[in-house]
């Protein structure tokens, strides 16, 4: 942890949200490009259209489902009692990415993209919601929780509605999507954690990293490999990341 007075830290997190998201609105709207919806993988297999990128979200909601039941068995010795909707929701929402993600692969196009990108932010603004309670305050973590998950919500509707009117643009769910990867390792850095360490958190955004590398040599990594394509490692290493949290909230251990 970085020492810096209370208030300071407060203002660097306030400093960085402000920075994160005047550099995603001045770019301008940002359409949704027509070509994402272009995977490199488009085989069929066992009768299901782009068989890979569909099947590979199966890992995603069985993580997911399988941290939900945790949640609520109420075994989660690494969490806070207090943020038990907290992780519950993350875990919820990592069980509809997979849904999501599934349906939408089977049918690519804006519609169902909703459905995929929707349950993103629930984990998201759930995660960042969890990480501002455990290590600002509880209060900040319950205040913070349906701010954050309405703005994700919003988000993805003024994506879909801009797009219906032929101006789409993406920025407000890029700020939802990319902010929280900048705020939560700051957090992390200037506030005192509860646990004695963090290190499968640490794991967690490295998968997340890695799954945005994978999506974004999606073409690339098909033809090294040619039976696995980047979009498909992305969903194994989301999958990754959701694991990696669940290890966090049964292994962590409260600090001193």
């Amino acid at each position: 942890m970085i020492r810096f007075p209370g208030q300071t830290r407060i203002w660097i997190i306030l400093g960085i949200s402000l920075l994160g998201i005047l550099a995603i609105l001045v770019q301008g709207p940002i359409p949704q490009d027509p070509a994402y919806h272009a995977f490199a993988d488009r085989r069929t297999l066992c009768g299901i259209p782009n068989f890979g990128n569909v099947v590979s979200n199966v890992p995603v909601f069985i993580v997911g489902l399988g941290g939900l039941i945790f949640v609520a068995a109420k075994k989660y010795s690494g969490g806070l009692p207090s943020l038990k909707t907290h992780y519950a929701l993350f875990f919820a929402g990592a069980v509809l990415i997979g849904a999501g993600s599934a349906w939408y692969h089977l049918h690519p196009n804006n519609h169902t993209l909703v459905w995929d990108r929707l349950p993103m932010t629930l984990t998201f603004m759930a995660l960042l919601s969890a990480v501002l309670g455990e290590n600002i305050s509880v209060r900040a973590g319950r205040i913070s929780l349906v701010p954050l998950l309405a703005a994700g919500i919003a988000s993805v509707w003024y994506w879909h509605v801009t797009e219906l009117a032929g101006r789409g643009d993406l920025r407000f769910y890029a700020v939802v999507q990319f902010l929280p990867l900048l705020l939560i390792p700051a957090i992390m850095l200037l506030f005192r954690s509860p646990f004695a360490s963090n290190r499968p958190l640490v794991w967690m955004l490295l998968a997340y990293v890695l799954a945005k590398l994978a999506e974004f040599y999606d073409g690339e990594i098909y033809q090294l490999l040619n039976f696995l394509s980047g979009h498909t490692f992305k969903h194994l290493f989301s999958a990754a990341g959701i694991y990696c949290y669940y290890l966090a909230l049964k292994q962590r251990k409260a600090g001193t």
